[in-house]
């Protein structure tokens, strides 16, 4: 007689980091109720936050031609021409009283471009203009090549136009294009979710977020709003309608909202103002009315949000998972599995957090290790000490997420209990309530077919 007992496969539940999430058990009707009346109130609010923040026209300026707010068009390199450096004036000049200098032998080799570039949109489309190339200019102009050209009107006529930089629309768009393939092959239906998903978040960040702020409203209260409603459509787009996806939203919420409190005390005790480089200058030029240091927390709490939605979604669907190979676990014995899975999450995304921050800004630290500055000088400055106190409120937030995830998913899958009528707690496909998830009624393939699905 063949025992129609199976051991766990032990690929299978205690890998919950594996980012493969299987289809959420139905839970009884009591519980969603509960579930319900904890997210409907925070989605109504969400809901009522983004119609009395959505923002207006933005307020208008008078562009200052500097940096990014400057009048820019099309164009295209016609042809570039080879001249030499000191007739277009781009050698050095030796000062009154001073020897003339040594020209450098890789720089006398070499001689100057002299491109002529021809404007392909706006009112002056069709005018031409000449843009000198140093040989030792990081960024060199080839004939048909596409530029970005910045409009002066106020300057000199051959001086109105200068290229600012190079058109670089078709690369990114191919990139983009084969993202958007890899991640369709790869994840099917998921992936075009997932990418429908990216685009909704893209446009409340283009669209409610940035604009809000610009308007004058508080960039912390903006973030939160917009974090919000980015997490909720997104999580229940990617991994459906169930009481699994919406425990992730709870410690995700909370974890969020950790985050927001440490990083508000944070920034305030280490007076970090926000306003550290040209373009937050720039900002705060233009509109003295936004508070750049709620600025900052508000970017902390956005760029937490991508890596909070991971872990919450991993770990309660290993605890999911975990209660549906041994419905007879309790909370705390699901709890002490779980948060050994979490571990394992924690170790990998506080190390790519840390990266991406510090490659972020490591043209910033190669500055500093060339000053030869001490550590504690580079720690202490405020462009180094803005990464470092978003990098480690954002650290333990994820931390956190872990066990305050574990925790809430362990509560909410061992409080479950169906009643009559309502669907059992097991895997979908009419699992019997009560049968452990391990055993079936039925052997051979059909059994093992039930517990690889």
């Amino acid at each position: 007689m063949t025992s129609t007992h199976h051991t766990p496969d032990p690929h299978g539940p205690s890998q919950g980091h594996s980012h493969h999430h299987g289809p959420a058990a139905p839970v009884s009707r009591h519980l969603r109720k509960v579930i319900a009346a904890v997210l409907v109130p925070f989605a109504a609010a969400v809901v009522v936050g983004l119609v009395m923040l959505w923002p207006g026209s933005a307020p208008a300026h008078q562009r200052t031609g500097v940096g990014f707010d400057r009048q820019t068009e099309q164009g295209r390199v016609a042809s570039v021409e080879t001249i030499d450096c000191k007739d277009a004036g781009v050698a050095p000049m030796p000062g009154a009283g001073q020897p003339e200098p040594e020209p450098r032998a890789d720089t006398a080799a070499k001689a100057c471009g002299k491109a002529t570039v021809e404007v392909t949109t706006g009112s002056h489309k069709g005018r031409t203009f000449t843009e000198i190339v140093p040989p030792d200019a990081p960024r060199q102009l080839h004939e048909g090549q596409g530029v970005i050209v910045a409009y002066a009107p106020d300057a000199p006529r051959e001086l109105q136009y200068s290229v600012t930089d190079v058109n670089r629309k078709v690369p990114l768009a191919v990139l983009a294009g084969i993202f958007a393939l890899v991640v369709v092959l790869v994840g099917r239906m998921r992936g075009v979710t997932a990418l429908i998903a990216l685009a909704v978040s893209f446009a409340i960040l283009t669209l409610f977020i940035l604009p809000a702020i610009i308007q004058g409203s508080n960039p912390l209260v903006v973030a939160v709003v917009g974090s919000s409603a980015i997490m909720l459509i997104a999580l229940y787009m990617c991994h459906g309608l169930s009481a699994r996806t919406s425990v992730a939203v709870l410690g995700t919420l909370v974890s969020l909202l950790l985050i927001g409190l440490l990083g508000s005390f944070f920034i305030g005790w280490a007076a970090l103002s926000g306003n550290t480089d040209d373009n937050t200058g720039l900002i705060h030029g233009l509109y003295p009315d936004i508070d750049m240091s709620g600025l900052l927390l508000a970017g902390i709490i956005i760029g937490s949000l991508g890596v909070l939605d991971d872990v919450t979604v991993t770990q309660t669907s290993a605890v999911w998972e975990l209660h549906q190979a041994d419905p007879d676990m309790g909370p705390r014995a699901l709890y002490r599995a779980g948060i050994r899975i979490g571990r394992d999450h924690i170790a990998s995304v506080v190390n790519t957090l840390v990266l991406a921050y510090a490659g972020a800004a490591l043209p910033l630290l190669l500055l500093f290790s060339i000053a030869r500055s001490s550590v504690g000088t580079v720690a202490n400055s405020e462009l180094v000490a803005e990464e470092i106190v978003r990098t480690l409120v954002g650290s333990i937030g994820l931390v956190a997420a872990v066990p305050v995830t574990t925790v809430l998913a362990a509560l909410v899958v061992s409080a479950d209990r169906p009643g009559a009528g309502d669907a059992p707690v097991g895997r979908e496909g009419g699992q019997p309530a009560g049968r452990p998830a391990g055993r079936s009624s039925r052997t051979g393939r059909g059994g093992r077919r039930r517990r690889a699905r």
